[in-house]
C-alpha cells in the first residue's frame, strides 16, 4: 500500500521520556458509565486499549484521512481523552501544566485550569506526562510533581485537590542521583476510576503507596504499602474470585484486596532506576508486566484458602517491552519488542508467535506505539506518527493499511465515533488534532 501524508509538523529530534506510560496499558478495570463512543480515560473505556464492542470494524485506512480540526499544543506527553463532546488536552500553557477542555466538534477551547508548575528533565519535553480522566461530571488530572485535582467537566472549577508529596509523604526529587520511578521522572501513572472510587499510585513512603479516594470528595478511604510509584497506572481485576488492585511499583508487581487495600501477594522486580512502565495485563490468573531491563514476565497468581502467592510462570528478554504498553486479544499479546520490532506473544508460555522486524524507524530505546484494538484488527500510532492497521492474527503479521498522520509522537490516541484524537509533536510547536478515519 502506498504511503500518503497529512500536513504535519517536522519530526522532532528529542529523547524519549522514560515515563511515557503515562500517559499510562491494558487492564480489566470496571468501566464507569459513559457513552458508548467515548474514550474517557487512558486506553479507553476499560483501560484495555479495546474500542467498545459497538465500534464499527476497520478493514483498511483511508489514503487521505480528513483532518476535522487542529489546534496548537504546548509541550507535554499526556494523551488525549474524549467524552460528552469534550476533549481533555493536558499540556504546558503560559508556564504552567494546564488542563484544557476542547470542543470535540471543532477544537475550540471551552475552559482551562492551571494545575501545577512544570517539570523538566533530560528525558523529554517540559510539561505533564499523565493522561487525565473524564468521569461523568468530573475530570481528574495529576501533575508531574504529584498534584492531583478533581474539577467539574462543565467549566473546570475546582472540586477537590491533594498533593502526593505534601499530604501523603511521597518523595519527588527529579533527575538526581539514583532516585527511582516517579520520584525521578515525574508522576506518569494515570489514576483509575472504579465505581465510586479513584485509585492512584501516590508513592507515599509512610503507608500511602497506593491510595483509594472517594472520587467526588477526595476523602481517603484506604491506603496501602510504602512502595514508591513506578510509571504504570493501577488496574482492577478479579482473580480467583477476589477483586483486587494490581500496582506495578518500583519494587515489582503487588496485588491488593480491592475492598480495603490489604496486601495479598507480591512479585519482586528490581531494576536500575525502576523504569517500570507497562500497565499490567490480566489474563485469567496470569498477570503480565515488562521492564526493558528485566524482561517480560507472566506472573501466576495462586490462592490456597486465605493464602496468596505469586510466581513466574514464564519470563524472558527476547520480547521485553520498554515503555509502550501492549494489548491482549484472545490468548496473545501484541506489543513493541526490544529490537525496533512488533511482536506477538503467546500468553500461555511467553513464546514469540511472530516478530515484524524493523517496524520502527527510531532507535530501539525510543520505539513506541499506542495501540487500539477495533474488533479483530489493531491500530497502532507509532513514534514517527504513522498510523498502521494490522490484523490481530497470531499466525502471521498482516498489514491492512498505513498512513502518515502526525510528527514525533509518544502518546496514545483516543478513538470515538470513527474519529481519532491525537497529539502531533511533543514540543511547543505541536498540535492537537482530530482525524476522521472513514
Amino acid at each position: 500500500m502506498s504511503r500518503r501524508s497529512l500536513t504535519r509538523t517536522p519530526t522532532l529530534a528529542v529523547p524519549v521520556a522514560l515515563a511515557v506510560a503515562i500517559a499510562s496499558s491494558a487492564s480489566i478495570a470496571t468501566a464507569p458509565p459513559s457513552a458508548a463512543a467515548d474514550w474517557p480515560r487512558w486506553r479507553g473505556p476499560a483501560n484495555t486499549g479495546h474500542a467498545p464492542a459497538t465500534a464499527r470494524p476497520l478493514t483498511t485506512l483511508p489514503a487521505e484521512p480528513t483532518v476535522l480540526w487542529q489546534t496548537p499544543a504546548g509541550e507535554g506527553l499526556a494523551s488525549p481523552v474524549v467524552a460528552n463532546g469534550r476533549v481533555l488536552a493536558f499540556d504546558t500553557q503560559d508556564g504552567q501544566e494546564t488542563l484544557r477542555a476542547l470542543s470535540a466538534t471543532d477544537g475550540r477551547e471551552l475552559w482551562r485550569a492551571a494545575i501545577d508548575t512544570p517539570f523538566s528533565d533530560s528525558q523529554g519535553p517540559t510539561g505533564p506526562r499523565n493522561t487525565p480522566v473524564i468521569d461523568g461530571n468530573h475530570v481528574y488530572a495529576v501533575s508531574c510533581r504529584g498534584e492531583l485535582q478533581c474539577r467539574l467537566a462543565a467549566d473546570g472549577s475546582l472540586v477537590w485537590r491533594t498533593s502526593f508529596v505534601k499530604d501523603h509523604q511521597a518523595v519527588f526529587v527529579g533527575e538526581s542521583g539514583n532516585a527511582p520511578g516517579a520520584t525521578r521522572h515525574g508522576n506518569n501513572a494515570s489514576p483509575l476510576v472504579d465505581g465510586d472510587h479513584l485509585l492512584a499510585l501516590v508513592g507515599g513512603t509512610n503507608g500511602a503507596g497506593v491510595v483509594c479516594f472517594a472520587k467526588t470528595t477526595g476523602a481517603v478511604l484506604w491506603k496501602s504499602t510504602s512502595d514508591q510509584a513506578g510509571y504504570a497506572p493501577p488496574v482492577v481485576a478479579t482473580v480467583h474470585g477476589e477483586p483486587q488492585v494490581l500496582a506495578f511499583t518500583v519494587n515489582g508487581l503487588v496485588g491488593l484486596r480491592r475492598s480495603d487495600g490489604r496486601e495479598l501477594w507480591r512479585f519482586p522486580i528490581r531494576t536500575a532506576f525502576a523504569r517500570h512502565v507497562t500497565t499490567p495485563v490480566v489474563h485469567g490468573d496470569l498477570a503480565i508486566v515488562s521492564s526493558h531491563q528485566a524482561g517480560l514476565f507472566g506472573i501466576r497468581i495462586s490462592r490456597d484458602g486465605h493464602t496468596w502467592s505469586a510466581s513466574a510462570a514464564w519470563s524472558g528478554k527476547d520480547a521485553a517491552m520498554n515503555f509502550a504498553s501492549p494489548v491482549a486479544v484472545a490468548n496473545h499479546l501484541y506489543g513493541v519488542g526490544p529490537r525496533k520490532n512488533l511482536v506477538c506473544v503467546d500468553m500461555a508460555d511467553g513464546r514469540i508467535a511472530w516478530s515484524r522486524d524493523n517496524f520502527f524507524v527510531t532507535g530501539a530505546d525510543k520505539a513506541h506505539a499506542g495501540f487500539i484494538v477495533v474488533g479483530s484488527e489493531i491500530l497502532g500510532l507509532t513514534d514517527s506518527g504513522e498510523l498502521v492497521l494490522f490484523a490481530a492474527d497470531p499466525a502471521a503479521y498482516r498489514e491492512l493499511g498505513r498512513v502518515q498522520v502526525a510528527g514525533s509522537n509518544w502518546t496514545n490516541p483516543a478513538l470515538a465515533d470513527d474519529v481519532l484524537y491525537l497529539r502531533d509533536g511533543i514540543k511547543a510547536n505541536g498540535r492537537w488534532r482530530a482525524i476522521r478515519l472513514r
